[in-house]
């Protein structure tokens, strides 16, 4: 059985994401959260809330046994990007693209 849960328009970029979702693919959820609870970036507080989500909407689930869950995949697509401008010299401004993300959690039952 699989378990599922989707973050939008998260103020975080992608490829910082991906960095971090990347380490605890495959992992057991218990072991999945400890990682992420003791990274020390922002992605991982965000993708730490994604799985407490996808954690819960398991348990809601019959017959399904949270503590065998493991990590299936992480998406992380890219979102829309905010579009800033910053001053520089001389009258012109360069362009600052704020990026955020879209984050996806599968969690299924299985073996470690």
């Amino acid at each position: 059985m699989e378990s599922k849960a989707i973050a939008k328009f998260q103020r975080v970029s992608p490829r910082k994401t991906r960095l971090v979702a990347r380490n605890v693919t495959g992992m057991g959820v218990e072991e999945a959260l400890n990682v992420l609870r003791f990274t020390p970036n922002k992605p991982a507080g965000i993708l730490l809330g994604v799985m407490k989500s996808a954690l819960a909407n398991a348990s809601q689930l019959g017959g399904v046994d949270v503590d065998a869950m493991v990590v299936k995949e992480i998406v992380v697509n890219e979102g829309p990007a905010w579009k800033r401008f910053m001053p520089r010299a001389q009258g012109r401004a360069t362009k600052i693209k704020k990026r955020t993300s879209h984050i996806t959690v599968i969690l299924a039952e299985g073996q470690d």
